[in-house]
């Protein structure tokens, strides 16, 4: 398969060439791999690329998996995978390899996904750009001055390059829409405990994280979550399953919605007039749309400062304990030959912290559910930019972060995305949408939509709509698959 007709399908597309037999698997998985080798030395999205394990493609395609045989990578955070290295994007992880699958690897498997590498992210996957001393800068495809965005960074890049149509991806403070926005792809966080994050894992940073994955359309992800939602034995959440398939629902009619629109975050941090112009079109095409938009104000229950400190809280206790547990593991020192500065600094910060404020920042956390669901009685969706800016240039993201403790970082990275990190408290769907590219710098935009807990289906049905308007696929980055000559054809 030449690079220009595989780039140009999403994944069910490609998984309905092999349900054909039109095409193989392991042709797939070459032609993604040949893609890797031309396009990772210029974004580097991939720590590490392999070749295909098949084994599971032709029991997927009996049980009709519209996502068999399809190339698939994952995060080199979230997700263990036999055999194969997790790092943590971190030295003091370096060779890291667990010895079995997680309940989501197992079903990414059972889907007939055919997984390819690892991508990168920044260290512990607590920075908004994926840029670490291990692994180097993941650039954007659009213009590789950038940054991808993080932490799913090498996720986003690589499927924005059309490296893969789709790829593995987590979510504790925006790590999925924060890279789906920077780079111009399709991500969606679920709801908290419709994805499994066990065994090792119940909540994932106190319920903060998510997994699911970023596309280039909005049926692969819903394919995706069909895969591999619901409950395990001894999930710590019980959420009703959806009616019916997620990805049934991109074709669906939303029906008349009322929207609340919020322009600017809660901290104080001003949105950037490309990013505002492009929130005021996304307006406009719901309610050409028949939808009613306004704008809302929605309550977090307290001050701004005192979410981020308590989210400070919760991070800097998850990565102090990974930290030790990984020096552990690999008999390496905590230190600067190690980890990088800040991730030193949120470390030390959480040994600092008490069980009393422990338990106090999840008072916060429940605070900030409850305020948050009281906007969902007025509006069916709340609409607000995925990020106040483009993305940054490589190497600008953290220039301030010297002599930073851990809740100096965290702050730094909630004043660079302040959209996205209270939906993660809150536990309720949200995702980013690739509509349009700011005018001055050509680089993508995501607005961001979020729905009540379990809504899933609402949001998916707002972004097949919308991407029957302006369907963005059309729009591919400098570095693209497609548009490679192929070498032997």
């Amino acid at each position: 398969m030449k690079l220009s007709e595989y780039a140009s399908y999403d994944a069910v597309g490609l998984g309905e060439l092999v349900a054909r037999g039109d095409v193989s698997a392991r042709e797939l998985a070459d032609t993604a791999l040949r893609a890797c080798e031309r396009l990772n030395p210029r974004v580097n999205a991939l720590i590490e690329s392999w070749q295909p394990e098949l084994e599971n493609v032709a029991a997927a395609l009996k049980g009709n998996s519209p996502l068999a045989g399809v190339p698939f990578l994952i995060k080199d955070v979230g997700v263990t995978m036999a055999g194969r290295k997790l790092e943590f994007g971190s030295r003091l992880s370096q060779g890291f390899t667990p010895a079995a699958d997680s309940i989501l690897m197992q079903r990414f498997r059972s889907a007939g996904l055919v997984t390819l590498g690892r991508t990168t992210t920044p260290e512990f996957a607590w920075s908004g750009t994926t840029e670490s001393v291990l692994c180097g800068a993941t650039r954007n495809p659009w213009n590789i001055a950038h940054g991808a965005g993080g932490s799913s960074g090498g996720a986003a890049a690589a499927v924005a390059a059309g490296v893969v149509p789709l790829a593995h991806a987590t979510d504790a403070a925006g790590s999925i829409r924060i890279p789906a926005s920077a780079s111009g792809v399709f991500g969606l966080k679920p709801t908290r405990g419709r994805v499994s994050n066990g065994p090792a894992l119940d909540e994932a940073i106190n319920g903060l994280a998510a997994q699911l994955g970023v596309s280039r359309s909005v049926r692969d992800s819903a394919a995706l979550l069909d895969a591999v939602h619901g409950a395990s034995l001894g999930e710590p959440f019980s959420i009703a399953p959806p009616s019916g398939r997620y990805l049934d629902q991109v074709n669906m009619a939303p029906g008349k919605l009322r929207i609340g629109m919020m322009s600017q975050a809660w901290g104080g941090q001003r949105t950037s007039d490309g990013i505002l112009q492009s929130l005021t079109a996304t307006a406009r095409l719901c309610c050409t749309l028949g939808h009613e938009v306004e704008e809302a104000n929605i309550s977090l229950g307290m001050s701004w400062e005192a979410f981020v400190h308590a989210s400070s809280v919760l991070w800097s206790v998850n990565i102090a304990a990974w930290i030790e547990d990984m020096a552990a593991v690999t008999g390496r020192n905590i230190d600067l030959t190690t980890l990088e500065p800040q991730t030193l600094a949120v470390h030390r910060t959480g040994l600092g912290v008490t069980g009393a404020e422990l338990i106090r920042a999840l008072d916060v956390r429940n605070a900030v559910t409850r305020s948050v669901a009281e906007f969902f009685s007025h509006y069916d969706l709340l609409l607000t930019p995925s990020l106040p800016d483009v993305a940054p240039v490589i190497g600008t993201y953290g220039l301030a972060a010297e002599g930073f403790d851990g809740h100096d970082w965290t702050n730094c990275v909630f004043n660079r995305s302040p959209f996205t990190p209270v939906f993660n408290a809150a536990g309720m769907p949200a995702m980013s949408v690739p509509l349009y590219n700011e005018p001055n710098s050509n680089l993508p935009v995501g607005m961001q939509f979020v729905a009540p807990a379990g809504r899933e289906d609402l949001l998916f049905r707002i972004a097949g709509q919308l991407e029957r308007e302006l369907p963005w696929a059309k729009r591919t980055p400098k570095e693209w698959a497609g548009s490679l000559r192929d070498i032997n054809n």
